[in-house]
């Protein structure tokens, strides 16, 4: 299918059971409820998915088994995050027989990367696949940044179609839209700046707590782009400190304990990680439960006209 680099993209958790294996059956009532909310794609396997502890075979069952539920009513893109170029290339080649149909590439992992292995990098994994591509661009956790300038190095290649921007510098979409124009499709990747960079031209968000809040996020995005912005404003204003959650190094143990009680997840995280404990889960928690008790009635959000 043809993927269009808009919306709200989840990067989904992945779901144990007790005994650490994969629990299918929570996954697929997450993602029926993502689907039902209206998002416009599935990620998985990104650092919210826990990617660095899944095995290869766990991978590619949970490509087939996001395909399967979104039925081609949403792309469902697979992360390549890997150390050597020749293991990215593998990964990208498994998810596309998989049946992924996009990938969200980072940098080389471990290795602070130049500017020019970097993109070599990118392009080997383009090459070697037939699937499009979102550039995943966060300095602040991987410590390599994509500029400007190697995007117009990166734009050449035809599959290579869309940035996960997760700078944290609000002017960085202004200065990739102005050089880029629709060339590149902007996706923003930090959850505390997400209604920001939609009013500044961000074309879609990959969402952390839409996990547990799916409907929320979606009407933040539809309100945003239908021009309804103090509905979206409102929205976001409550959301704000449960987006905070994402923020983290704990992000996986925090979404995880949210998914637990709206019902859609389990808190079961893959060792070294482990749930979190004493003061800090009581402060989660409070969050959680005064989002809960505070949650906002939602508009009507679903396939509103962009201009009304």
């Amino acid at each position: 299918m043809k993927v269009q680099w808009k919306g709200i993209m989840p990067a989904v958790t992945t779901k144990f059971k007790d005994d650490d294996s994969l629990d299918l059956g929570m996954f697929g009532k997450n993602m029926k409820a993502q689907l039902n909310a209206g998002v416009h794609g599935i990620i998985l396997g990104g650092s919210l998915g826990e990617a660095s502890t899944l095995r290869k075979q766990e991978k590619l069952t949970l490509i087939r088994e996001a395909v399967g539920l979104a039925s081609g009513t949403v792309p469902v893109t697979m992360t390549i995050a890997e150390q050597a170029t020749k293991a990215a290339i593998e990964v990208a080649q498994s998810a596309e027989k998989a049946g992924a149909n996009a990938l969200m590439v980072l940098p080389p992992m471990r290795y602070k990367s130049t500017d020019y292995e970097t993109v070599v990098y990118f392009k080997e994994i383009a090459r070697n696949s037939n699937l499009p591509i979102m550039i995943y661009n966060n300095p602040v956790d991987y410590k390599i940044e994509v500029t400007v300038r190697m995007f117009e190095e990166l734009i050449t290649v035809k599959t290579i179609q869309a940035v996960k921007e997760s700078t944290r510098d609000i002017t960085n979409i202004g200065r990739l839209r102005n050089r880029f124009g629709d060339e590149l499709a902007i996706l923003c990747g930090v959850d505390t700046l997400a209604l920001e960079s939609l009013l500044v031209g961000a074309d879609g968000w990959v969402a952390g707590l839409v996990c547990a809040f799916p409907a929320e996020t979606v009407a933040i995005y539809e309100l945003a782009k239908a021009g309804r912005i103090e509905e979206a404003l409102e929205i976001y204003r409550w959301f704000l400190p449960l987006l905070e959650l994402d923020i983290s190094p704990q992000l996986v143990q925090n979404i995880k304990l949210a998914e637990v009680a709206t019902g859609i997840g389990t808190e079961q995280v893959r060792p070294p990680r482990l749930p979190l404990q004493g003061e800090e889960r009581k402060r989660v928690l409070q969050i959680i439960e005064n989002g809960l008790r505070t949650r906002p009635s939602l508009p009507a959000y679903k396939n509103l006209n962009l201009v009304e």
